[in-house]
């Protein structure tokens, strides 16, 4: 772009925040992100988006869009670390698009498919990748009477970090787990809760175009319990690495992922969540911009196989560079392997 910086340091805007529900996780991203990248020697511009989407620079001061927009001008890349709906939904990717920033992370089409659950089921169902039985409640649908037998699990669509999630298991909640669903998104996605360990597993796409995987990551939950959004942040949450699965189900977890990637047109990290049962594997989610911090699950799971945080990040920088020279993309987009 015109007015990046003609030194040898690249110039890198981080943007957190947000007006989602996952503004505050956001903000923690963003922090750990700028404290390695000037740990790298890199400049960075710090840009937040407040929950009622004014932006900032980091003193604080209000900037208009336009302002924003022509400080990233200065930059080389944009590192955009936006949880959740309005971000993370391909929104941000659509802007920094728009303006010919290159940037770390998945494109438009990806973020806005991956963030609806509902649009992932269908595709991941096509790719020929199992997920749980389940219903779109719509507004307006009945709720009066439960459509799949219970235990079931009522979410939001959209969003994340375990928004609006409930657990069903009598007929006298459901109503009430919509209820809670909706206040997080207008649509609900209504699941057969499936009885396996969560296992997930993270990739990214280095500047030479190779797939990379973290160590596989099981999530330590009570037999019939969720992964909710207490547990993901009060310090509780017990993660195995590597998940303590077989060679056939990490292999089998391994694919659906690469597939997933390569169907979603996803770009940057990303990270998958799946449920290992005794006999298969399902698919729960898809996050293309997963918690960011030094202690988020991702970061884990790349320094477990070798990848430490500062070098994570050094790698999305240079994908996102790479993807804007037109490079880094072999014939097969899943090929790979581990980092």
């Amino acid at each position: 772009m015109d007015g990046v910086n003609e030194d040898h340091r690249r110039r890198i805007a981080v943007i957190g925040g947000g007006r989602s529900d996952e503004h505050e996780v956001s903000l923690a991203s963003a922090a750990s992100a700028v404290g390695v990248i000037r740990q790298r020697g890199e400049e960075v511009l710090e840009l937040r988006i407040d929950r009622d989407g004014t932006w900032r620079d980091a003193a604080g001061t209000r900037l208009t869009a336009a302002e924003a927009v022509t400080r990233m001008a200065t930059c080389d890349v944009a590192f955009p670390l936006l949880h959740g709906v309005h971000g993370e939904d391909g929104a941000i990717a659509g802007l920094l698009t728009l303006i010919g920033m290159p940037f770390v992370g998945s494109p438009v089409r990806a973020g806005a498919l991956a963030m609806d659950k509902w649009a992932t089921k269908l595709l991941a169902e096509a790719a020929g990748i199992a997920t749980a039985p389940a219903v779109l409640v719509r507004p307006g649908d009945r709720v009066d009477t439960l459509p799949l037998p219970v235990p079931l699990v009522v979410k939001p669509t959209t969003g994340g970090s375990s928004n609006g999630v409930s657990r069903v298991t009598t007929a006298d909640t459901y109503r009430q787990a919509v209820a809670k669903a909706r206040a997080a998104g207008e649509d609900v996605l209504v699941e057969s809760f499936v009885a396996g360990r969560e296992v997930d597993i993270a990739l990214f796409r280095d500047g030479n175009g190779v797939l990379r995987a973290g160590a596989s990551l099981e999530v330590g939950v009570e037999r019939g319990g969720l992964f909710d959004r207490h547990r993901k942040y009060d310090g509780t949450a017990e993660f195995t690495l590597p998940a303590r699965i077989t060679p056939v189900e990490h292999a089998t977890v391994d694919r659906a992922a690469r597939d997933l990637y390569a169907v979603l047109g996803c770009s940057g990290v990303v990270r998958f969540d799946f449920f290992v049962t005794d006999t298969t594997v399902v698919l729960n989610e898809v996050n293309t911009t997963p918690g960011f911090t030094e202690r988020s699950q991702v970061p884990m799971m790349y320094a477990a196989v070798g990848l430490p945080y500062a070098d994570l990040v050094g790698e999305l920088v240079e994908e996102a560079l790479a993807t804007a020279h037109g490079r880094g993309h072999p014939p097969d987009p899943r090929s790979a392997t581990s980092a």
